[in-house]
């Protein structure tokens, strides 16, 4: 089944039919925000920890949302909440589940616990 979709992704591109782009989901580093923020990039950083049952309910959605052509541009960070605290200290997260719109380099929204689709959606726009 998965050769079969492949196989039908490479024909479409061959096509020159478009195939969707998908928001780039990245692991957080300093370095990489910051230049994700000079170059004016829409920004989410997904603040989760693998034992958090909110952020295993907004994987779904953000991946979902990912997919959507409307954020072909985002680029998603994911921040360990366990493993990252410095991170956390700069992005002044106090808890997993945290949710950071970024425009650029200017905050435009921040949600924490969030699992409403709808809302996540609505957090996710401000950042285009």
């Amino acid at each position: 089944m998965i050769r079969r979709s492949l196989l039908a992704l490479g024909a479409m591109a061959t096509l020159g039919i478009p195939v969707a782009q998908a928001a780039d989901f990245v692991p957080y580093t300093p370095e990489a925000l910051a230049a994700a923020q000079k170059a004016g990039k829409p920004i989410l950083v997904e603040i989760s920890a693998p034992w958090c049952p909110i952020c295993k309910t907004q994987k779904p959605i953000l991946s979902k949302l990912g997919m959507d052509p409307r954020f072909k541009d985002l680029q998603v960070f994911d921040v360990d909440f366990d493993s990252q605290k410095p991170a956390l200290k700069t992005l002044n997260a106090r808890m997993q589940s945290t949710l950071i719109a970024f425009k650029g380099e200017k905050e435009v929204g921040r949600s924490i616990g969030e699992t409403q689709p709808e809302w996540i959606e609505g957090l996710v726009e401000k950042a285009l």
